[in-house]
Protein backbone atom coordinates (compact mmCIF):
# COMPACT_ATOMS: atom_id res chain seq x y z
CA UNK A 1 0.00 0.00 0.00
CA UNK A 2 1.35 3.89 -0.51
CA UNK A 3 1.82 5.93 2.17
CA UNK A 4 0.14 9.24 3.03
CA UNK A 5 1.27 11.55 6.13
CA UNK A 6 -1.15 13.18 8.11
CA UNK A 7 0.47 16.20 10.63
CA UNK A 8 -1.90 16.96 12.99
CA UNK A 9 -3.31 12.89 12.48
CA UNK A 10 -4.81 13.02 16.27
CA UNK A 11 -6.75 16.28 15.81
CA UNK A 12 -10.49 17.20 15.21
CA UNK A 13 -10.02 16.73 11.37
CA UNK A 14 -6.82 15.20 10.87
CA UNK A 15 -8.78 11.99 12.73
CA UNK A 16 -11.44 12.30 10.41
CA UNK A 17 -8.77 11.71 7.55
CA UNK A 18 -6.87 9.37 8.96
CA UNK A 19 -9.87 6.88 9.57
CA UNK A 20 -11.23 7.53 5.41
CA UNK A 21 -7.75 7.17 4.45
CA UNK A 22 -6.62 3.92 6.53
CA UNK A 23 -8.28 1.53 3.97
CA UNK A 24 -7.12 2.43 1.26
CA UNK A 25 -3.15 3.59 2.13
CA UNK A 26 -0.76 3.13 4.99
CA UNK A 27 -1.43 6.16 7.04
CA UNK A 28 1.23 7.70 9.51
CA UNK A 29 0.20 10.54 11.62
CA UNK A 30 2.71 12.80 13.36
CA UNK A 31 1.01 15.29 16.08
CA UNK A 32 2.74 16.75 19.10
CA UNK A 33 -0.92 16.57 20.71
CA UNK A 34 -1.55 20.38 21.49
CA UNK A 35 -5.10 20.23 21.06
CA UNK A 36 -5.01 16.70 19.18
CA UNK A 37 -6.32 13.28 22.00
CA UNK A 38 -5.28 9.97 21.90
CA UNK A 39 -8.75 9.47 22.58
CA UNK A 40 -8.77 10.55 18.96
CA UNK A 41 -6.53 7.64 17.69
CA UNK A 42 -8.07 4.83 14.42
CA UNK A 43 -7.38 1.77 15.14
CA UNK A 44 -4.66 0.98 11.81
CA UNK A 45 -2.90 4.32 11.65
CA UNK A 46 0.62 4.63 12.86
CA UNK A 47 1.28 7.39 15.60
CA UNK A 48 4.26 9.73 16.17
CA UNK A 49 4.10 12.45 19.24
CA UNK A 50 6.35 15.07 17.74
CA UNK A 51 6.45 17.78 16.24
CA UNK A 52 5.65 18.81 12.20
CA UNK A 53 8.93 20.63 12.55
CA UNK A 54 10.65 17.23 13.10
CA UNK A 55 8.77 15.27 10.59
CA UNK A 56 12.49 14.19 8.69
CA UNK A 57 13.24 12.53 11.75
CA UNK A 58 10.91 10.29 12.09
CA UNK A 59 10.19 9.12 8.60
CA UNK A 60 12.58 7.61 6.21
CA UNK A 61 10.33 7.07 3.22
CA UNK A 62 8.73 8.88 0.46
CA UNK A 63 4.80 9.14 0.95
CA UNK A 64 2.31 9.94 -1.94
CA UNK A 65 0.37 12.66 -0.07
CA UNK A 66 1.42 14.90 2.88
CA UNK A 67 -1.78 16.38 4.48
CA UNK A 68 -0.55 18.82 6.32
CA UNK A 69 -3.62 20.24 9.16
CA UNK A 70 -1.24 20.14 12.27
CA UNK A 71 -0.51 23.89 13.03
CA UNK A 72 -2.24 26.34 15.70
CA UNK A 73 -5.52 27.05 14.33
CA UNK A 74 -7.06 29.75 16.78
CA UNK A 75 -7.85 33.19 15.96
CA UNK A 76 -8.57 35.50 18.70
CA UNK A 77 -5.95 33.29 21.17
CA UNK A 78 -3.15 33.51 19.11
CA UNK A 79 -2.56 36.77 20.31
CA UNK A 80 -1.20 35.84 23.87
CA UNK A 81 -0.04 31.92 21.91
CA UNK A 82 2.02 34.09 19.37
CA UNK A 83 5.25 31.49 20.27
CA UNK A 84 3.04 29.11 19.72
CA UNK A 85 2.32 30.25 16.46
CA UNK A 86 5.48 30.92 15.43
CA UNK A 87 6.68 27.36 16.22
CA UNK A 88 3.86 25.41 15.33
CA UNK A 89 2.90 27.49 12.07
CA UNK A 90 6.42 29.16 10.49
CA UNK A 91 8.61 26.39 11.74
CA UNK A 92 6.58 23.25 11.03
CA UNK A 93 6.07 24.56 7.09
CA UNK A 94 9.35 24.85 6.29
CA UNK A 95 10.33 21.63 7.65
CA UNK A 96 6.96 20.17 5.80
CA UNK A 97 7.96 21.72 2.44
CA UNK A 98 11.25 20.03 2.47
CA UNK A 99 10.47 16.82 3.29
CA UNK A 100 7.99 17.11 0.70
CA UNK A 101 10.49 18.49 -2.03
CA UNK A 102 13.28 15.66 -1.05
CA UNK A 103 10.70 13.05 -1.10
CA UNK A 104 8.28 13.84 -3.98
CA UNK A 105 5.48 14.08 -2.09
CA UNK A 106 2.51 16.21 -2.98
CA UNK A 107 1.25 18.77 0.04
CA UNK A 108 -1.82 19.05 0.57
CA UNK A 109 -1.43 22.00 2.75
CA UNK A 110 -4.60 23.41 5.34
CA UNK A 111 -4.40 27.25 4.53
CA UNK A 112 -6.93 29.46 6.51
CA UNK A 113 -9.79 31.18 5.16
CA UNK A 114 -9.43 33.85 7.57
CA UNK A 115 -7.39 35.24 4.71
CA UNK A 116 -10.06 36.29 2.62
CA UNK A 117 -12.18 38.19 5.58
CA UNK A 118 -13.23 41.46 5.51
CA UNK A 119 -12.15 41.42 2.16
CA UNK A 120 -8.53 41.06 2.02
CA UNK A 121 -8.17 42.20 5.71
CA UNK A 122 -8.20 39.26 7.84
CA UNK A 123 -4.92 38.24 6.89
CA UNK A 124 -3.30 40.74 9.20
CA UNK A 125 -5.78 41.13 11.92
CA UNK A 126 -4.22 38.27 13.84
CA UNK A 127 -0.78 36.45 14.31
CA UNK A 128 -2.78 33.22 13.36
CA UNK A 129 -4.22 34.66 10.23
CA UNK A 130 -0.98 36.05 9.12
CA UNK A 131 0.79 33.16 9.65
CA UNK A 132 -1.59 31.20 7.91
CA UNK A 133 -1.30 33.80 4.86
CA UNK A 134 2.57 33.42 4.31
CA UNK A 135 2.78 30.38 4.92
CA UNK A 136 0.07 29.89 1.86
CA UNK A 137 2.59 32.38 0.16
CA UNK A 138 5.73 30.15 0.85
CA UNK A 139 3.79 26.64 -0.57
CA UNK A 140 2.72 28.39 -3.68
CA UNK A 141 6.78 29.84 -4.05
CA UNK A 142 7.86 25.79 -3.57
CA UNK A 143 6.03 24.69 -6.16
CA UNK A 144 7.20 27.39 -8.21
CA UNK A 145 11.14 27.54 -7.28
CA UNK A 146 10.85 23.61 -6.78
CA UNK A 147 8.42 21.94 -9.21
CA UNK A 148 6.68 20.92 -6.31
CA UNK A 149 3.15 19.29 -6.13
CA UNK A 150 0.88 20.84 -3.75
CA UNK A 151 -2.93 21.68 -3.82
CA UNK A 152 -4.08 24.53 -1.04
CA UNK A 153 -7.68 24.07 1.07
CA UNK A 154 -9.39 26.69 3.16
CA UNK A 155 -11.82 25.06 5.97
CA UNK A 156 -14.92 27.44 6.94
CA UNK A 157 -15.98 26.69 10.32
CA UNK A 158 -16.14 23.03 10.59
CA UNK A 159 -18.38 21.33 12.69
CA UNK A 160 -18.95 17.86 13.79
CA UNK A 161 -17.63 14.56 16.05
CA UNK A 162 -14.82 14.96 18.20
CA UNK A 163 -14.73 18.61 18.38
CA UNK A 164 -13.21 20.33 21.66
CA UNK A 165 -16.13 21.30 24.01
CA UNK A 166 -14.34 23.28 26.53
CA UNK A 167 -11.76 25.82 27.26
CA UNK A 168 -10.36 27.97 25.34
CA UNK A 169 -9.77 26.02 22.20
CA UNK A 170 -13.04 24.88 22.13
CA UNK A 171 -14.88 25.31 18.72
CA UNK A 172 -18.02 27.72 18.60
CA UNK A 173 -20.53 24.95 17.90
CA UNK A 174 -19.62 22.40 20.51
CA UNK A 175 -18.82 24.90 22.76
CA UNK A 176 -22.55 25.85 22.53
CA UNK A 177 -23.69 21.87 22.71
CA UNK A 178 -21.45 21.84 26.29
CA UNK A 179 -23.02 24.82 27.62
CA UNK A 180 -26.80 23.40 27.06
CA UNK A 181 -25.70 19.98 28.56
CA UNK A 182 -24.66 22.26 31.52
CA UNK A 183 -28.05 24.86 31.61
CA UNK A 184 -25.16 27.66 30.78
CA UNK A 185 -25.47 30.95 29.04
CA UNK A 186 -24.40 31.15 25.34
CA UNK A 187 -21.57 33.27 25.28
CA UNK A 188 -21.67 35.43 21.90
CA UNK A 189 -18.63 38.13 21.05
CA UNK A 190 -20.09 41.38 20.31
CA UNK A 191 -21.39 42.72 17.84
CA UNK A 192 -22.71 38.74 17.03
CA UNK A 193 -23.83 39.82 13.23
CA UNK A 194 -20.32 38.34 12.32
CA UNK A 195 -20.99 35.65 9.57
CA UNK A 196 -19.88 32.30 9.34
CA UNK A 197 -20.13 29.48 7.32
CA UNK A 198 -20.13 26.34 8.84
CA UNK A 199 -19.41 23.28 6.93
CA UNK A 200 -19.87 19.72 8.23
CA UNK A 201 -16.59 17.54 8.96
CA UNK A 202 -17.98 14.98 6.58
CA UNK A 203 -18.19 16.94 3.30
CA UNK A 204 -14.69 18.84 4.55
CA UNK A 205 -13.25 14.77 4.38
CA UNK A 206 -15.29 14.47 0.81
CA UNK A 207 -12.94 17.74 -0.39
CA UNK A 208 -9.38 16.69 1.34
CA UNK A 209 -9.63 13.26 -0.56
CA UNK A 210 -10.89 14.67 -3.98
CA UNK A 211 -8.41 17.45 -3.92
CA UNK A 212 -5.57 15.18 -2.58
CA UNK A 213 -6.16 13.32 -5.60
CA UNK A 214 -6.91 15.65 -8.29
CA UNK A 215 -6.46 19.06 -7.35
CA UNK A 216 -3.46 21.17 -7.96
CA UNK A 217 -2.79 24.85 -7.10
CA UNK A 218 -3.89 27.48 -4.65
CA UNK A 219 -7.51 28.24 -3.67
CA UNK A 220 -9.81 25.19 -2.93
CA UNK A 221 -12.19 26.84 -0.85
CA UNK A 222 -14.31 23.94 1.22
CA UNK A 223 -17.12 25.64 2.53
CA UNK A 224 -21.06 25.57 3.16
CA UNK A 225 -22.74 27.81 0.58
CA UNK A 226 -25.10 29.03 3.54
CA UNK A 227 -23.85 31.97 6.15
CA UNK A 228 -25.18 32.17 9.57
CA UNK A 229 -24.37 35.40 12.13
CA UNK A 230 -23.52 34.10 15.35
CA UNK A 231 -26.12 35.39 17.11
CA UNK A 232 -28.53 33.44 14.59
CA UNK A 233 -26.71 30.27 15.63
CA UNK A 234 -27.22 30.52 18.98
CA UNK A 235 -30.90 31.37 18.70
CA UNK A 236 -31.08 28.19 16.49
CA UNK A 237 -29.78 26.68 20.03
CA UNK A 238 -31.99 28.41 22.12
CA UNK A 239 -30.95 29.15 25.34
CA UNK A 240 -30.17 32.51 27.34
CA UNK A 241 -27.31 34.88 25.32
CA UNK A 242 -24.59 36.44 27.59
CA UNK A 243 -23.25 39.27 24.77
CA UNK A 244 -19.04 39.34 25.60
CA UNK A 245 -16.98 42.24 24.82
CA UNK A 246 -15.30 42.47 21.01
CA UNK A 247 -12.12 41.01 20.53
CA UNK A 248 -9.22 41.37 18.23
CA UNK A 249 -8.81 39.46 15.46
CA UNK A 250 -12.63 38.65 15.37
CA UNK A 251 -14.01 39.15 11.61
CA UNK A 252 -16.99 40.38 10.34
CA UNK A 253 -17.16 38.28 7.01
CA UNK A 254 -15.51 36.19 4.35
CA UNK A 255 -15.73 35.36 1.07
CA UNK A 256 -16.36 31.68 0.23
CA UNK A 257 -14.29 30.46 -2.39
CA UNK A 258 -15.79 27.13 -3.29
CA UNK A 259 -15.43 27.43 -7.43
CA UNK A 260 -12.10 25.45 -7.93
CA UNK A 261 -13.73 22.14 -5.36
CA UNK A 262 -16.53 22.25 -7.04
CA UNK A 263 -14.81 22.07 -10.55
CA UNK A 264 -13.56 18.60 -8.89
CA UNK A 265 -17.06 17.02 -8.35
CA UNK A 266 -17.61 18.53 -4.71
CA UNK A 267 -20.35 19.53 -3.35
CA UNK A 268 -21.57 20.34 0.33
CA UNK A 269 -24.12 17.68 1.22
CA UNK A 270 -24.81 18.42 5.55
CA UNK A 271 -26.48 21.54 7.20
CA UNK A 272 -25.96 23.71 10.39
CA UNK A 273 -29.13 23.70 11.27
CA UNK A 274 -30.16 19.73 10.84
CA UNK A 275 -27.16 19.07 13.24
CA UNK A 276 -28.15 21.33 15.87
CA UNK A 277 -31.69 20.00 15.49
CA UNK A 278 -29.94 16.43 16.04
CA UNK A 279 -28.29 17.03 19.20
CA UNK A 280 -30.91 18.71 20.73
CA UNK A 281 -32.78 15.47 20.01
CA UNK A 282 -29.70 13.56 21.54
CA UNK A 283 -29.92 16.24 24.58
CA UNK A 284 -26.60 17.77 23.32
CA UNK A 285 -23.96 14.92 22.78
Amino acid sequence: MEKVIVTGGAGFIGSHLCNRLKDEYEVYSIDNYFTGSKNNHIDGVNYTDASAADISKHFNFSPKYIYHLGEYSRVEQSFEDIKKVWEYNRQGIVSVLEFARETSAKIIYAGSSTKFGDKGLGKNQSPYAWSKASNSELVVNYGNWFNLQYAITYFYNVYGDREIREGKYATLIASFAEKMKNNKKLTVVKPGHQLRNFTHIDDIINALVLIGEKGLGDDFGIGSDESYSVIEIAKLYGGEIEFLQERKGNRMSADVLTKKTKSLGWRPEKNINDYINKMKLNNWE
